[in-house]
């Protein structure tokens, strides 16, 4: 029987190689709960009742995205997910967020993890000027820091290649320009724990050059970047390691050539 101390050793550095882990999945669960039709309907009176009485409504039903997934990512390291639609790749980046609580098991970080996604939230009744600002002050920037970086950021997102576009409302963007603001917003930072969902597929092959290159500038920052992606050339650029799930289960963690062939071979393409 293994000793609590132990345990605790082995979590603090499992390989025994002195590597510092930043993220800590451990035998995680992740359960959604979805609500049919007609569950939003009834007496407050019904809807005490099933809480007095521990009784889940008739329509709602259990989908368990994530199942025992248990895996270590450490200081340094660029990390892919990847895995078909509905694998449960984003849902265990928005645990490691701290977004979504598992059902069991346990998720430690090591610092603050940042996620940034497509849908990532910025103000579309805002000029992408202002959203630049209030992103920057969001991710713990100060004012100075801003307004220093601010020209960067614009720079590095090109959306005023075509037009100034950055002094107008970003409802007037384009998805892909308002996903690579939103990259260049997150990345201007240091990050102790970049997880990025899918921000590399938009945009053109100059754009995802920049970005891969300012992964492996975060990485030598001493951060861990974790990237979802079906983009499996944007995998081979960057990352280092990869995470394959399938219908919530975690199939392999390896070397990226190794998984991605495995992948592919599944799949049955690239």
């Amino acid at each position: 029987m293994q000793r609590g101390e132990d345990r605790n050793k082995e979590l603090d550095d499992p390989r025994g190689d002195g590597r510092v882990p930043t993220v800590i999945c451990d035998n995680v669960h992740i359960v959604y709960r979805v609500h049919g039709a007609g569950s939003g309907k009834g007496s407050a009176t019904a809807a005490l009742s099933r809480i007095v009485t521990r009784k889940a409504s008739p329509n709602v039903r259990e989908v368990h995205a994530v199942r025992g997934v248990s895996f270590v990512a450490y200081k340094g390291e660029a990390v892919g997910l990847i895995g078909s639609n509905g694998s449960g790749k984003s849902t265990i980046l928005r645990s490691i967020a701290g977004l979504l609580p598992p059902e069991s098991g346990r998720v430690y970080t090591d610092g603050q993890p940042s996620l940034l996604g497509v849908n990532a939230a910025l103000m579309n009744d805002l000029t992408g000027e202002r959203n630049v600002i209030l992103g920057g002050l969001a991710m713990g920037m100060g004012k100075d820091e801003v307004r220093e970086k601010y020209e960067s950021i614009v720079d590095f997102s090109g959306i005023q290649e075509k037009g100034d576009f950055i002094s107008l409302p970003m409802r007037t963007y384009s998805s892909g320009m308002a996903a690579r603001l939103k990259f260049s917003i997150a990345a201007a930072k240091k990050h102790d724990v970049l997880m990025i969902d899918e921000a590399l597929a938009t945009g053109d092959r100059r754009f995802q050059r920049r970005s891969e290159e300012r992964i492996r500038e975060l990485r030598k920052e001493a951060g861990t970047v974790f990237l979802v992606s079906h983009n499996n050339n944007s995998i081979r650029d960057t990352c280092d390691r990869v995470l394959w799930l399938e219908k919530g289960v975690l199939l392999m963690d390896g070397p990226t050539e190794e998984v991605l062939e495995a992948y592919e071979e599944f799949t049955g393409g690239k």
